[in-house]
């Protein structure tokens, strides 16, 4: 306590000694502060602005990409779309061609295409029996039928659904049901 004392008598300048360190504590005088908290203050708005900009690069980058992704979306599908069509021609360049090797053709052509389809999750709608479904199938007319009511009876064109979600519906004709 003696040296405290001592200490405070030695120190009349508002100084006191850190218990820790031994080393005397000085009250920074106005100007020293208002530069210590102007100096914060441009490092935190330097770190803002950089946080700015880091975020506004990313946003550009996700529009770049989402842009990119527009673009070049269907590029698989149409790679694979390019080895149908050089069949289809294949087949209108034979010269000596008899019915039966077009139908054949035709055929191979077909079921390249449908592989096609299958690869890229694109489903056939064909709902010869089935109950109308307004979201899968467009009536263009209403028949008598044996069949229930609303049921499905010919399928004038075929609708196709790409992983679940319709491309296009199936044209139907629908029963009218006994009366």
């Amino acid at each position: 306590m003696e040296q405290n004392e001592t200490n405070n008598e030695t120190n009349p300048k508002n100084e006191t000694q850190s218990p820790e360190t031994g080393t005397p504590d000085v009250m920074p005088s106005p100007e020293e502060m208002l530069k210590e908290a102007e100096r914060k203050a441009q490092e935190h708005y330097d770190a803002w602005m950089y946080a700015k900009a880091e975020s506004e690069n990313i946003r550009r980058r996700a529009a770049d990409d989402v842009s990119k992704a527009h673009k070049f979306a269907v590029e698989r599908f149409s790679n694979e779309m390019l080895a149908v069509k050089d069949s289809l021609e294949a087949g209108l360049a034979v010269e000596t061609a008899t019915v039966e090797s077009f139908k054949s053709g035709m055929e191979l052509t077909l079921k390249q295409l449908s592989g096609v389809f299958e690869k890229f999750n694109i489903s056939e709608i064909n709902p010869v029996g089935e109950k109308f479904d307004a979201h899968k199938h467009q009536a263009i007319s209403m028949v008598d039928s044996d069949q229930p009511a609303n049921t499905v009876v010919s399928v004038m064109q075929k609708g196709y659904a790409l992983n679940d979600r319709i491309l296009r519906p199936a044209l139907v004709m629908v029963s009218k049901g006994k009366e």
